[in-house]
């Protein structure tokens, strides 16, 4: 627990640290960072710190869960040398990203109900019957073709072959499991976590396998938003204290 301050109290490192379980080289590489203010210094060289230096920590402790490590030192970086303004630019960027990162979640649940069972293989599909190839597909999408032809080897795509041409030919399933794949990759979800899900989807016939994905999902943004506030609340109580 950390201890109440009073105002004008010097602090060590140690004071600070143990409050949050760091180390006191943490706290002097939080300073060096810029991530506190710059301590005072005694006559024999060592640092002092008081409860501005511990309201820093504390809202730098409170911005990461919800912004990152290096959203959140940017923006304690930007407040402790004055610049305001730039701090709350990068606060409006994490919510931005946020609420792109919830319209993604819901583009993923839309392209859920557009999938639809997957049917066992058989002759490649002739171009202009539904199907595509990799080039357009990947244009489609905002994709390199490499990509697709990493997901492939990942096991997410499983296109034809053209039996003349030997290239790539995307039916309309393997059309819907690249955007699948392309809306999970955007949630952040790795290429490990996102095929298994897309081979669960065609044994089954259906979307049960992802719905524990989903709601792991909206959980995660939520969190993500509710410690937004309390970082929030630390960082203006910090700069309350500033003045």
């Amino acid at each position: 627990m950390e201890r109440n301050l009073q105002s004008g109290e010097r602090l060590r490192p140690i004071d600070l640290a143990r409050g949050h379980g760091l180390s006191t080289q943490a706290v002097r590489n939080y300073e060096e960072a810029g991530i506190l203010p710059a301590a005072a210094r005694t006559p024999h060289g060592y640092r002092t710190y008081t409860s501005l230096h511990a309201g820093a920590l504390r809202a730098f402790l409170a911005l990461v869960p919800g912004h990152g490590h290096p959203a959140a030192t940017s923006i304690m970086r930007a407040v402790n040398r004055g610049a305001e303004d730039e701090a709350y630019r990068l606060i409006d960027e994490s919510h931005a990203q946020l609420l792109d990162d919830r319209r993604t979640l819901r583009a993923v649940e839309g392209a859920l109900r557009d999938l639809e069972p997957t049917a066992e293989p058989g002759p490649a599909p002739a171009p202009g019957s539904g199907a595509t190839f990799i080039g357009p597909l990947a244009g489609g999408l905002g994709l390199r073709p490499a990509t697709l032809r990493k997901w492939e080897r990942a096991g997410l795509l499983r296109p034809r072959r053209d039996p003349h041409t030997g290239y790539r030919v995307y039916a309309e399933a393997d059309v819907r499991d690249a955007r699948l794949a392309h809306q999970l990759r955007r949630g952040g979800y790795p290429l490990e976590r996102i095929a298994p899900l897309i081979a669960q989807v065609r044994a089954a016939g259906g979307l049960e396998p992802l719905e524990g994905a989903l709601e792991d999902w909206h959980a995660r943004l939520s969190a993500r938003g509710r410690a937004m506030l309390t970082g929030a609340a630390e960082l203006d109580a910090y700069l309350r204290g500033r003045g």
